[in-house]
């Protein structure tokens, strides 16, 4: 994919696009959170097992992986702002219709339409972010990916206070995708324009050289993104016996942490080694996941995801941030060259999880993020010399 220029702007438009494009990331959080909080819900509303609700994950993640091969090509030819405008109302709407269907296959289908609207606002509104970066001249992207933590959290508080309140989750689900499409679209008209046809003969958005190894470290840390997504929630309620509220409230302590995080992620990506706050990172997120498996109690489960989310916060920031800055390569391409590899993670972990709890439990499945935090920090500095 060619270069993309942006046109000069004034410093209040950046600064308009800058505020538009936190929200675009806060109701990206807020969905997910949204669609994680009733996993309980899908499970119930189809009468599903862990195995057959992972591979209903699962569609989301080939969905996303598909699609990410050509997110470059994509949104080099149509631009940020379009494709923001057109897949936050398609990601709303599949919120929409999470318990609408009947059947396993209708749930299939929404999944695979999910992962892929998704996956493209995701990297459209990185790609928006990497360039308002560069353009103002200074570290932005965690500040940007911790509205993406803080609506994950509002999403999941929400949603964890609205069953007291006679809520149906039906009205939940209709309720959150008309405000999250609401300001998406909103935003997405603040966002800066792009000028410039894309080349001719656009490549893959695949990982090569440095994205590769780049991408390898995304999808380790990533695997623990996904997990607390899918699997908290129904861990607590379900392994740890706690109820439909406190439940809801795992999601929100690993967002909550992981939003603090990332506001103060660029002042110590200032401080710190790139190599030696990916380190930190695995072994916070490893230590808190073991706190959560070995000491099954509800508070100690919130406290562990809430290190897990410390842990993890920075780590998709400055990997995305590195992806965008690799020479030859324009920030769209980067990224979603480093995402396809890294939302293999989080789109796949998940699902491997889940058949692991088919065989065994719950709990043995969530291992699996210890184990890939401890390899994250290994091979980090492998990965960023």
């Amino acid at each position: 994919m060619s270069s993309v220029t942006m046109s000069s702007h004034s410093p209040r438009t950046l600064t308009n696009a800058s505020w538009a494009l936190r929200a675009q990331f806060f109701v990206t959080g807020a969905m997910f959170a949204t669609s994680g909080v009733h996993v309980p819900t899908v499970k119930a509303h189809y009468g599903l097992g862990e195995q057959a609700l992972a591979m209903a994950m699962l569609a989301a993640g080939v969905g996303s992986i598909t699609v990410l091969t050509q997110a470059g090509r994509i949104i080099g030819r149509h631009g940020p702002r379009s494709i923001s405008f057109v897949m936050g109302s398609v990601c709303a709407l599949c919120i929409a219709s999470l318990i609408h269907f009947s059947s396993y296959v209708g749930l299939l289908a929404l999944m695979l339409v999910y992962g892929v609207s998704a996956s493209l606002f995701d990297v459209s509104i990185n790609a928006e972010a990497s360039e308002i970066e560069r353009l103002s001249g200074r570290a932005l992207m965690s500040g940007f990916h911790a509205m993406f933590s803080l609506g994950g959290m509002v999403g999941a508080g929400v949603g964890s206070a609205l069953p007291s309140l006679g809520v149906t989750p039906q009205q939940h689900l209709l309720g959150a995708a008309l405000v999250c499409g609401g300001i998406a679209l909103a935003g997405s008209t603040a966002m800066l324009r792009m000028e410039g046809p894309p080349a001719e003969k656009a490549p893959l958005s695949l990982p090569r050289g440095p994205l590769a190894l780049i991408g390898l470290l995304a999808s380790l840390g990533m695997i623990g993104e996904g997990a607390m997504y899918d699997w908290s929630v129904l861990y607590t309620k379900q392994e740890v016996h706690a109820d439909a509220g406190m439940a809801a409230l795992a999601y929100a302590s690993f967002s909550g942490a992981m939003a603090a995080g990332r506001f103060a992620g660029d002042w110590v990506r200032s401080h710190l080694s790139g190599v030696s706050l990916l380190r930190l990172s695995g072994a916070l997120g490893a230590v808190g996941m073991l706190l959560a498996l070995l000491v099954p109690s509800p508070w100690t489960a919130l406290i562990g995801f809430a290190l897990v989310g410390i842990g993890f916060a920075n780590v998709v920031p400055v990997l995305f941030s590195a992806a965008a800055k690799v020479p030859g390569v324009s920030p769209a391409h980067g990224i979603a060259a480093v995402s396809s590899v890294g939302y293999l993670g989080m789109m796949a972990g998940p699902p491997m999880i889940g058949v692991i709890a088919e065989a065994s439990s719950l709990t043995a499945g969530l291992f699996v993020v210890v184990v890939f935090a401890a390899m994250f920090a290994v091979f980090a500095k492998r990965a960023l010399p």
